[in-house]
């Protein structure tokens, strides 16, 4: 019977150190291999030169290696912002944000292909999901940028296309590996986990005892108009949303952010201000107002600047933390699932044309 290859850099140090040994190796060699996996972020398994010609040999027979390429790479002439897409084993292609501040580099990564949540502003959602990525592909986006770059990324955040707890498994491992101080040791408190609001996996992630960011998409103060805006909302209302949210503020002390996409005339009025205000004044986090990125596909438009700020001004006047934040890469299609869905009419459309020759 042929055995299925493993993906040795999904495995965590423990499982790495099994898999070797069960290789016929000594456990200090499952060691070498993580550090030139996680920390060297070696593009294969010929560059692992510490390692005999025999057990790359072994490896290649019996593991996968995951290793993106890259597409395509688009770089703001605005503020530097650079924009991956990249290319998977499968021939699927995932798109991946570099972003520059004065506190460190961070990094925009997706966790699915595609997406099955439906928000209505969002790119990333129109063709629906394809995949969950496995911990190796959210790890490689990463790497890739680091080597791209040569800077060190300090800061992650799982905002991309998909829903992070929606490949919850994967998610967690993803987590581990990159905090791992064997590999890039970025610290937990500076990753940052998107969710439109699953309430189950919101209540799971409380438990795991990480010390990860959480980042509601929460878009709008009342189930009437979060309806209007994310499916998901007709599945868990905010009073499940916000009760899963406080456990997890109280699991973990890790304050929340709330995001909230400014769409002009639906909810950007002090009406909604006044709302939110009296939805979010006793939770421990802050709003993070973020003026929407138009897509073709939608209707939705951005929020005039003064709109913007007197939504910002009433909610501060009221006791509430607020950011606005800052637009990167608008001159390259920063928004998430723009990039990719570009390339994908790009390919359809070379494919009519070969149809018709």
């Amino acid at each position: 019977m042929i055995m299925k290859k493993q993906d040795i850099k999904s495995m965590d140090l423990q499982e790495l150190t099994a898999f070797v040994e069960s290789l016929g190796e000594k456990p200090y060699r499952a060691k070498q291999l993580f550090s030139w996996m996680h920390q060297k972020l070696a593009p294969s398994i010929d560059e692992m030169t510490s390692l005999s010609k025999s057990f790359r040999e072994q490896l290649r027979e019996t593991s996968t290696y995951t290793s993106l390429r890259t597409v395509k790479m688009l770089e703001s002439g605005i503020d530097g912002t650079r924009k991956y897409l990249f290319g998977l084993e499968d021939g699927n292609v995932i798109e991946s944000v570099f972003m520059r501040y004065h506190h460190g580099n961070s990094v925009c990564v997706s966790s699915q292909v595609g997406c099955r949540m439906g928000c209505r502003f969002c790119a990333s959602t129109l063709d629906g999901l394809t995949r969950n990525l496995t911990a190796a592909e959210m790890l490689e986006q990463v790497y890739r940028i680091q080597a791209s770059t040569g800077e060190r990324v300090s800061n992650v955040v799982v905002m991309g296309s998909g829903e992070p707890l929606d490949n919850y498994d994967n998610l967690v491992r993803f987590i581990r590996l990159l905090s791992d101080e064997n590999g890039l040791h970025i610290s937990q408190r500076s990753i940052t986990v998107s969710t439109c609001g699953l309430v189950p996996e919101i209540q799971r992630l409380a438990r795991e005892g990480l010390t990860v960011t959480l980042a509601l998409s929460l878009h709008a103060p009342n189930d009437e108009v979060r309806k209007t805006l994310m499916p998901i909302a007709n599945r868990y209302s905010l009073k499940e949303v916000l009760p899963a949210c406080r456990t997890y503020f109280e699991k973990t002390g890790r304050r929340l952010t709330f995001e909230y996409s400014l769409v002009a005339g639906i909810n950007d009025n002090l009406e909604e201000a006044k709302r939110l205000v009296r939805l979010l004044q006793k939770e421990r986090g802050h709003v993070n107002l973020i003026p929407v990125n138009p897509i073709k596909e939608r209707e939705y438009r951005q929020s005039d600047q003064a709109a913007i700020e007197a939504f910002r001004q009433y909610l501060e006047q009221h006791g509430i933390a607020v950011t606005i934040r800052r637009e990167m890469g608008r001159d390259i299609g920063g928004a998430c699932g723009q990039l990719r869905k570009s390339f994908l009419e790009e390919e359809k459309n070379e494919e009519r044309e070969e149809m018709r020759i």
